[in-house]
């Protein structure tokens, strides 16, 4: 594992290292933008051709309306310091499917998507926006090409370095068909690490604080989220935190969320 860590760090070094907003992590880029977003959107329409959309009207205008506030959140953000280019790689739809699955993503470029089993625990307009500021943390982060990236350099190995620099197009675009795509089966999802998921609920409370929305509710929402997980697998075989750990950390983001909340 050392190995490989200083592997990614020096192609770092080499190739395309950028810094996650608000938290300053360094992290790994070798996809471009628009081959990431190009995978993405073609993957979000086979997934949204695939899936009914929810019929619950009052929801599906809720479901947009939160996500419109946040979206909008960031992207002033964003424009106020100085990462204006950033806001033209976003093309917002917030969508609310029917199914039972308590679950909702963001795919690259804003294509947002809440399946509406997850209704019942979020139980509330503020709950729903710890949903979507989490899950449009990991669009706004970069979390899918960050873990891209990761999967070039580990499946290219010790050799990867001369070839990502000297025909990353070609790398990339291998990589994506066979590493992203979510293809005919939707819901399989390219799995974030612990990493990037206790990043997205930092960054996800600064959003919904931002927006208008309390972040202390997050604490309530992560509760009933462990209620309803029931046995969930240890931390260590989850690319998720445990229950605990997560709402322990949430607490200690708390302070800097509220520094952006005004009611």
């Amino acid at each position: 594992m050392r190995k490989i860590t200083f592997f990614i760090l020096l192609v770092c070094l080499f190739a395309s290292c950028s810094t996650v907003m608000l938290t300053g992590r360094k992290q790994l880029l070798l996809v471009s933008n628009a081959d990431v977003l190009t995978s993405s959107f073609q993957s979000y329409k086979q997934f949204i051709d695939s899936v009914p959309a929810s019929k619950d009207k009052e929801n599906t205008a809720l479901v947009k309306t939160v996500g419109q506030k946040i979206s909008t959140a960031v992207e002033a953000y964003l424009r106020a310091n100085g990462m204006s280019a950033e806001v033209s790689d976003f093309a917002w739809e917030f969508n609310l499917v029917k199914d039972t699955s308590v679950n909702a993503f963001c795919m690259p470029g804003g294509k947002v998507v809440v399946f509406d089993g997850i209704l019942p625990i979020t139980q509330n307009e503020v709950g729903l926006a710890v949903v979507l500021g989490h899950e449009i943390a990991h669009a706004v982060a970069k979390h899918s090409n960050e873990r891209m990236s990761q999967q070039i350099v580990l499946q290219y190995g010790a050799s990867a370095a001369d070839m990502l620099l000297a025909n990353k197009p070609a790398v990339t675009r291998s990589t994506i068909n066979t590493i992203y795509g979510l293809g005919a089966q939707y819901g399989v999802m390219l799995p974030y690490s612990r990493t990037h998921e206790y990043e997205a609920d930092r960054l996800g409370l600064i959003f919904l604080a931002m927006a208008g929305y309390d972040p202390n509710e997050a604490v309530s929402f992560w509760e009933r989220m462990a209620a309803h997980s029931g046995n969930a697998p240890i931390e260590l075989m989850s690319t998720h935190p445990s229950d605990a750990n997560r709402i322990a950390q949430i607490k200690q983001y708390l302070p800097e969320a509220l520094q952006y909340y005004k009611k």
